[in-house]
Formats: structure tokens, C-alpha cells, sequence
């Protein structure tokens, strides 16, 4: 028996009457929120305006969610049209399988369609929401704990995971828990990120390519540590020689575009710095109109007084 180790939650769901409400779903909707949120913050510090990366999020994460489910199911397709499998599972999101290659590919798409509609070049946008979206996959892994899914290999740690689920193929036991350390790597590129950027002004897409480049780094070593079934290439297992591949492409575009673009945009939303110039304005003139209408006011006892004093003065100076 362990004397000490993280334990899994007896179920991943709680009845709202005959309402599911999943603790998988939660961390993702929890994530989503935390990405947009900082994204926004950054994105104004940027000179764009309030609710411009919400509006182009309502986008990015539909598409995303379409694409880490589509990686999942075609890189693990034997799980849901191989003999006795129901391939109406592939559709069942809440039972987890979202592969972040694939939400990122095609939530990408789905933010390039939002910027391209409000006139916003796509790399800024990106740089603004990197670390939140670094943010959000901390979160959204903890959808994995409450699934009882995507842990390591068996270990005796005071920090191990004990799985206690025998379906699925599952085996009671104590592994790594390598949703955990995939979390607190996704705290770490975050902020790695944020430094970075307020560090060296990275613009045109390099923060949001060191994010890439930093994810895939502790991706391969973690996905090195995991048990669960996967395809394996010369050895190593597919999502290792993705992020390889991913990390490779990020370091090239940050090199090369430091050289070609370097530097940080000047204007990241059109016409957002007018926008706020005219309400500093609207504002100057509201309260210069406030001071005037409170001026009049004033005025007149003050007039009236001065009026009565040379009224005595005369009379005294008659008498």
C-alpha cells in the first residue's frame, strides 16, 4: 500500500436532476475562459480594442474542438471502426479524445477566417493569445484526471496517480501522472511566453511560435512516458516525432521571421487607436461642459453681492 499519492475522483460526473454535468467538459470551458481573458488583456495592452479577441474566438474554438477531435479519432481510428467498436463513439467528445495538434491546426484556421473579417493580421492576434492558450491546455489536461486516462508508466513516487477504473483495458494500479506534469509544463511555457515578450517585444507571430516551439519540448518528453496505446514509428511513438517535427517548423519561422520582420507591429487593430481617441475627447468635452454649467451657477450670487455692496457703498457716501 502507498503511503502517499494522488488519487482519481470515484467518477467524472455529477446528475444536475438529468443534467450530465463532466468534469472533462468543465476544464475545457474553464480553459476557453482563461484564454480569452488573458488574450484580451494582452491584446488592448497591444492597442486593440475590448471583445475584439472574444468576437474572433467564437470562431478559433469550434474549429478547434473539430480538429483535436478529428486527430484523435484518425490517429486512433481502431477505436471506433475496428470489429465490435461503435463508431458513434468518435462523436462522444465528453469521453475524452482531443489531440492538440489538430485543435490547434484547424482552430488556427477558424482564427485566421475572425481576423481576416475584421481586417486583423492573424500574427498579432496569435502573439496575444499564446500564453492563455498555453494557460488553457494546464487546465483542460485535468480533464484527463477526471477521466482516469493518459497516465504514465507504473511508479512507486509519493506523487503517483492511482487509477482505480479497470475499463478500457485499464489496470488498478500507481503510474506517473503525466496529465499533471503536462499542466505545470503548460504553467511554465505561459509565463515563459509573457517574459519573453515583454523581454524582447517579440511581434509577427514569434511569441506565438516560441509557445509551439517550448510546448513541444515538454511534449516529447512527457508523451515518452505514457503507456496508454499508440501508433510507433522506428520506436518512438507518433505524437513524439509530431511534436519534433512541429518544434523544427516553430524554430525556423521565429529565425526566420526576426530577420525578415523584425520588431513588433506598430498597429494591430485598424482603427482602435481613433477610437479611443475620440472618446478621450468625447470625455474632455463632457467634463468641460460639466465645469462651464456648474461655472453659471456660481456666477450669479456672486454677482448679486457685488451689486448690493455698491448700492451701500453709494448710499453711505451720499448720506
Amino acid at each position: 500500500m502507498e503511503l502517499a499519492y494522488i488519487p482519481s475522483p470515484s467518477r467524472g460526473v455529477l446528475y444536475l436532476g438529468p443534467i450530465p454535468l463532466r468534469g472533462y467538459a468543465f476544464c475545457i470551458i474553464i480553459g476557453v475562459f482563461v484564454a480569452v481573458w488573458l488574450g484580451n488583456k494582452r491584446w488592448v495592452a497591444r492597442g486593440g480594442r475590448t471583445g475584439t479577441v472574444a468576437d474572433i474566438a467564437v470562431w478559433a474554438v469550434p474549429f478547434g474542438l473539430v480538429g483535436g477531435r478529428l486527430y484523435h479519432v484518425i490517429t486512433d481510428y481502431e477505436l471506433y471502426f475496428s470489429p465490435g467498436r461503435d463508431w458513434v463513439d468518435a462523436f462522444k467528445v465528453w469521453q475524452g479524445g482531443l489531440g492538440i495538434w489538430g485543435a490547434i491546426a484547424l482552430g488556427a484556421l477558424g482564427a485566421w477566417i475572425g481576423a481576416r473579417r475584421r481586417g486583423i493580421p492573424m500574427p498579432a492576434y496569435a502573439d496575444a493569445v499564446a500564453p492563455g492558450i498555453a494557460f488553457a491546455q494546464a487546465i483542460g489536461r485535468w480533464g484527463n484526471w477526471f477521466n482516469q486516462e493518459l497516465y504514465g508508466r507504473e511508479t512507486h513516487v509519493p506523487w503517483a496517480l492511482h487509477i482505480t477504473s479497470s475499463e478500457g483495458g485499464r489496470v488498478p494500479g500507481y503510474y506517473h501522472p503525466t496529465f499533471l506534469y503536462e499542466s505545470l509544463w503548460c504553467i511554465g511555457v505561459g509565463f515563459l511566453v509573457i517574459w519573453a515578450d515583454r523581454r524582447f517585444k517579440l511581434g509577427h507571430g514569434r511569441a506565438f511560435a516560441l509557445y509551439v516551439a517550448a510546448y513541444c519540448v515538454g511534449r516529447g518528453w512527457i508523451e515518452y512516458m505514457r503507456v496508454d496505446d499508440a501508433h510507433h514509428i522506428l520506436g518512438l511513438r507518433l505524437n513524439d516525432w509530431t511534436a519534433m517535427i512541429v518544434f523544427l517548423l516553430a524554430v525556423a519561422y521565429m529565425v526566420v521571421s526576426a530577420k525578415l520582420r523584425p520588431g513588433r507591429e506598430a498597429v494591430v487593430e485598424p482603427g482602435a487607436s481613433e477610437a479611443v481617441a475620440d472618446g478621450t475627447e468625447e470625455a474632455a468635452e463632457s467634463g468641460t461642459e460639466d465645469v462651464e454649467g456648474k461655472a453659471e451657477p456660481d456666477a450669479e450670487p456672486a454677482a448679486a453681492e457685488a451689486k448690493a455692496e455698491a448700492e451701500a457703498e453709494s448710499g453711505t457716501s451720499k448720506t
